[in-house]
């Protein structure tokens, strides 16, 4: 269940620039499905036909993550960046970066015997990254304009927790790619004609999903997602939306959208029924793919299941690997069952 969370937490893709992710997935899975499809946005649909052909899920998960682009190129040969997705700037000062997944960098950080004001929260336009370039000339030769930048962050575990850059969503793309690997090693089919969309952009504006699902034209539809914890120690418990350890969680509603209730029940009655523990998201900011699926087409039903995420957003995110878990055998449960179909 677990098997591709390494690499795929480990590769670059911020939104825009998910070709990496897109091709190594593409790469594992071949022989896995029944048709495939890219269409002119990136995203890439997988088809799993099913028993019954008389209805359309989909299952989402975006393989972008957060990062940066490079927006300038100073004189000193330093580069200034912009932020892709929401990443905080107080997690990136002293950060070590890569950009075009080859040359390495670090943001500048003023050590603190020089800095008085420790309170106050770096902009975007006060960060310079340093490459070892000297002057502008120089840097020009290796980087452009738009180019991608990355945490660098190697994936590492510990008992059950996993700790890596870009859960956020590579953890949903790594359930369906299991799921689909699953299915063919066991010999088995979900229910209905099943359409893997991995898709991109989601970080910018939820902008692959509705592409995507305006070519499955689905039923339904059930989001992966690596949600916020916010189960930091500094928080009081009544500040967190979710908590590592206590499985995995089940939103009733996000902004942007309240979830098909029918589908909810489902996927609650399904966890009960298997004995897994589960949690509710109990802080509604954040939003995920369903939101956008609920203004596509005739609007789209939906659920969301998603792995928490401690320091979402950041290029040290903790989860907990039996909430992944659990993540997985629901899923792949409400497929074979065909519960996404609220009937």
């Amino acid at each position: 269940m677990r098997k591709y969370l390494k690499e795929m937490t480990e590769l670059m893709g911020v939104s825009g620039h998910e070709e990496k992710v897109k091709e190594f997935i593409k790469e594992k899975i071949d022989g896995m499905y029944d048709d495939i499809y890219e269409d002119v946005m990136g995203n890439m649909i997988v088809l799993k036909k099913g028993k019954n052909s008389s209805k359309r899920v989909m299952v989402a998960a975006h393989m972008d993550e957060v990062g940066f682009l490079v927006t300038k190129i100073h004189k000193d040969g330093k580069l200034g960046i912009s932020m892709v997705g929401g990443v905080d700037p107080r997690v990136v000062k002293s950060q070590r970066l890569l950009i075009k997944n080859e040359i390495p960098a670090v943001v500048n950080s003023k050590p603190i015997h020089l800095e008085k004001e420790t309170s106050s929260v770096a902009k975007y336009d006060s960060l310079k990254i340093e490459c070892g370039f000297k002057k502008d000339e120089d840097a020009k030769k290796k980087v452009n304009l738009g180019d991608m930048v990355t945490f660098d962050v190697k994936y590492y575990e510990n008992g059950d927790y996993a700790l890596s850059k870009a859960f956020d969503d590579r953890a949903g793309c790594t359930v369906m790619m299991n799921i689909l690997e699953s299915f063919k090693n066991n010999n088995t089919k979900p229910e209905y004609d099943t359409y893997f969309a991995f898709v991109v952009q989601e970080e910018t504006g939820l902008r692959g999903s509705g592409v995507a699902a305006e070519y499955i034209n689905p039923d339904a539809a059930l989001i992966l997602e690596g949600t916020t914890a916010g189960d930091n120690p500094e928080n009081e418990p009544e500040k967190w939306a979710t908590h590592l350890g206590d499985g995995p969680v089940l939103t009733f509603m996000h902004s942007g959208v309240v979830l098909e209730r029918k589908i909810f029940e489902n996927i609650v009655e399904t966890a009960k029924g298997m004995g897994i523990k589960y949690q509710y998201k109990m802080r509604t900011a954040g939003g995920t793919d369903a939101a956008r699926l609920a203004k596509s087409l005739g609007g789209i039903p939906a659920g969301v299941i998603s792995v928490p995420c401690r320091y979402l957003h950041s290029p040290n995110t903790i989860i907990n690997l039996k909430d992944y878990d659990g993540v997985y055998k629901i899923t792949e449960k409400l497929l074979i069952d065909g519960r996404m179909i609220a009937e």
